[in-house]
């Protein structure tokens, strides 16, 4: 004869199960709308909800012997309105008010022209930004280039600022034609572009400045 046990059973007598609660509040600056959402779990899988436009529960079958007991709790309902009318969407705003100062900063990257050699691709490099939500590119004659172009992902550094590259190859480009490129990088919520011209005067290479012979 083969018993078998409920699931989370170790032995005939010593069962476990998981519970979670998961809820956040919502507040939309622009309609001053609120909201959020109220769920439990049981055992990873999905238990009861919170409806909170129809203000009532949401059971799946696994949970519908309480199903009864919870929809005659009204205190318990009235309590999480007023926690996602109320309470949360005032706590949120608090939040956003002090730390608008610096969730809403700008700060502009220094930027430089890199290139381990000569037979290397050029590096546009900024570094220094906030927030990450930036964009870099190479132009030539004023035209974005997306040949021969490889843009690095958006790295942090250890001071809570971020970074970037976009790497060009010049190997076809004539010396003469260099003054035709340049590396632009923009930072999301400033108007002002920050323009590099490709410029051998103010490449840094392995040696210093491009001009000067490793």
């Amino acid at each position: 004869m083969v018993a078998a046990l409920p699931g989370g059973c170790l032995s005939a007598d010593a069962c476990f199960s998981h519970h979670s609660e998961r809820f956040a509040c919502e507040w939309d600056d622009e309609s001053g709308e609120d909201g959020g959402y109220q769920k439990f779990g049981y055992d990873g899988e999905d238990f009861i909800s919170l409806d909170l436009k129809n203000l009532r529960w949401h059971y799946t079958d696994q949970a519908a012997t309480y199903e009864q007991k919870w929809d005659r709790g009204e205190v318990r309902l009235h309590y999480y309105n007023k926690l996602f009318s109320n309470i949360c969407p005032r706590w949120l705003k608090q939040c956003l008010h002090y730390g608008s100062s610096s969730l809403q900063r700008k700060v502009p990257p220094s930027v430089s022209v890199l290139q381990k050699s000569p037979s290397s691709p050029v590096s546009c490099h900024a570094t220094g930004f906030y927030p990450d939500r930036a964009t870099m590119f190479w132009r030539k004659d004023g035209q974005e280039l997306h040949e021969d172009v490889d843009l690095g992902e958006i790295l942090p550094n250890h001071d809570g600022t971020f970074q970037m590259r976009v790497d060009l190859d010049i190997k076809s480009v004539k010396p003469e034609e260099w003054r035709r490129y340049d590396c632009v990088f923009q930072l999301s919520g400033v108007k002002d572009n920050i323009i590099t011209k490709l410029d051998k005067a103010v490449i840094r290479t392995n040696c210093g400045k491009m001009s000067q012979t490793c």
